[in-house]
């Protein structure tokens, strides 16, 4: 019996460097950065409100549903305001900056999802949407399903961060910036993205 070489799967020769030590380009992933046509709004019992915002801020952090760390989010972030759960509209009409906010669990990525369905549909304020911060809602280990759903819903925004449960707030009141590498990469993040999408 001859056998034929799957071409899908390829030998390493000694001439040829081992799968793990190539260097492999992956193709770019898509960004969505701007609403898209034909994307279906949500119901109306699904969508964010929008509120006139008073005074200004660089970055607006709007909460996808109660208890989803918006105000905690925003105390961290330079010139940054929280939104109460709802998209900004400025008076000036101008495009505000937004930041969604979500916590780690079904009803929060629920939520995040249903928002960012809204934004890409157009049924949203004109926004600039920076991206999705999905807060932890319990120390330990983030359980698999609940991993791969955050996963899905933060491929909807054009950017996305997964930050860890900090235990301190649940013990102090405090503003200070967590010692945690993901919150020092995550507000590095945010203060690149809002001083180049201006």
């Amino acid at each position: 019996m001859q056998q034929t070489l799957n071409p899908w799967v390829t030998r390493t020769t000694a001439d040829e460097p081992a799968e793990e030590t190539r260097a492999v380009a992956a193709p770019a992933a898509a960004v969505i950065s701007t609403p898209l046509r034909g994307v279906v709004e949500p119901d109306a019992a699904d969508r964010l409100a929008s509120r006139s915002m008073a005074g200004t801020a660089r970055l607006w952090v709007v909460g996808t549903h109660g208890g989803a760390g918006e105000s905690r989010i925003a105390d961290l972030i330079e010139s940054a305001r929280s939104t109460d759960h709802c998209w900004p509209v400025l008076p000036s009409g101008g495009r505000p900056q937004v930041l969604l906010v979500c916590r780690a669990d079904m009803r929060g990525l629920t939520t995040a999802r249903n928002a960012l369905t809204q934004w890409v549909s157009g049924a949203a304020p004109q926004v600039e949407l920076l991206g999705l911060a999905v807060l932890a809602d319990a120390p330990g280990k983030t359980p698999k399903a609940l991993r791969d759903f955050t996963a899905l819903v933060g491929g909807g925004a054009p950017r996305f961060w997964a930050l860890p449960w900090v235990d301190a707030w649940r013990h102090m009141d405090t503003t200070a910036l967590p010692a945690v590498r993901e919150y020092q990469r995550f507000i590095t993040d945010v203060a690149l993205a809002t001083t180049t999408s201006h």
